[in-house]
């Protein structure tokens, strides 16, 4: 991209910060309008060690077993250059192409997150500025948006979603709602129609009532407790001190976590959300290899249940891998062997029952 192009978009990009107009011209959402969308994250873009094609199996076998949804969260560092966020890699382009292609082909709707954005990233490393408070950080995210909603302009929004940030962390509401109207505006200037999901708050969990009149969906989380969902996961300091989760999660005999206490946390406050008219879906959840698996069953079948009591969507993390229902590596499951892969057949039917 030359560089007086990008600075004529950066130019666009600020002028949107002043003003909500363009986000206010798709049709009104509903809650309730995904359709129940089901499915799971693809990593194959999740960070630039990977950066691999996307696997046509994926969408098969997943349209094979019933599901209907992929996220698929990705690093900008695999498509451009974090010294240098002009740069564009069209063989990279190509592979996401491909997957919104397969998407297409087994009717799965496929929903494009920026997992690492110039500027933020949940995951370390650190971006080397921060999107919330470094101008051109932001100018480039509404920049690589720009470029994925041109691709993919014409493409209906019962076939493809943008998610525009995986979890953002714990920053003002005011902050966050400045960035997201600029992304919002960004995509809208090419594409008034594309649906666009704006995670929650607090790493996803929390909703975000200040980007209401966006006319945007919201994207949450299932992912408590972390005593249950993340036992002894490496990456979380204090998770191998926690004690072998049950479901109830109980605490010297007393009941900590429970089915009721997940509606009253965490389905209650999103209810409110979706009460003012705006559309609710689950992008993550899913539970660690080291939970034991009769533990992690019940717990996922509480959340499956109200989930699709309240009439949410949703996407296990992930659906090969240490969450997944392909090769997950649990000590103390008896796999199936599918297609070469280890299959846990017990997961995928308490998914498919639900």
């Amino acid at each position: 991209m030359e560089r007086r192009e990008f600075l004529k978009t950066v130019t666009t990009a600020s002028a949107l910060l002043m003003t909500g107009a363009q986000c206010r011209k798709t049709p009104a959402l509903k809650p309730g309008d995904d359709k129940r969308w089901r499915g799971f994250n693809l990593l194959e873009k999740f960070t630039d060690k990977i950066n691999a094609p996307y696997r046509e199996t994926d969408f098969a076998w997943m349209a094979e077993w019933g599901f209907n949804f992929v996220r698929l969260p990705m690093s900008y560092w695999c498509w451009s250059d974090v010294n240098d966020w002009t740069k564009f890699d069209e063989k990279v382009l190509k592979e996401i192409d491909q997957a919104v292609e397969f998407g297409r082909q087994y009717n799965i709707h496929v929903n494009l997150n920026f997992h690492r954005a110039p500027g933020y990233c949940v995951n370390t490393p650190r971006e080397p500025v921060s999107l919330w408070e470094n101008e051109k950080a932001l100018e480039a995210t509404c920049l690589h948006w720009e470029c994925f909603t041109k691709r993919y302009k014409g493409i209906s929004s019962e076939r493809l979603s943008f998610d525009l940030l995986n979890e953002p962390s714990d920053i003002p509401e005011q902050v966050y709602v400045r960035v997201v109207q600029a992304m919002v505006g960004a995509i809208r200037r090419y594409d008034a129609e594309r649906l666009i999901f704006a995670d929650g708050l607090r790493w996803g969990r929390t909703p975000v009532f200040g980007l209401k009149d966006l006319n945007i969906a919201q994207s949450t989380r299932g992912y408590d407790p972390m005593q249950v969902s993340h036992y002894k996961a490496d990456w979380i300091g204090e998770s191998g001190l926690w004690p072998n989760p049950s479901w109830p999660l109980n605490s010297d005999e007393h009941i900590v976590w429970n089915k009721d206490m997940l509606h009253k946390e965490v389905i209650a406050p999103w209810l409110e959300l979706e009460k003012q008219g705006v559309m609710v879906h689950v992008g993550e959840w899913g539970c660690y290899n080291q939970t034991p698996h009769k533990t992690a069953l019940a717990w996922m079948k509480d959340y499956l249940s109200l989930w699709k009591e309240v009439g949410w969507g949703w996407a296990l993390w992930n659906f090969r891998g240490a969450f997944g229902i392909l090769n997950s590596n649990r000590a103390d499951v008896k796999y199936e062997i599918f297609n070469g892969q280890k299959l846990d057949r017990k997961m995928l039917e308490l998914l498919q029952s639900f």
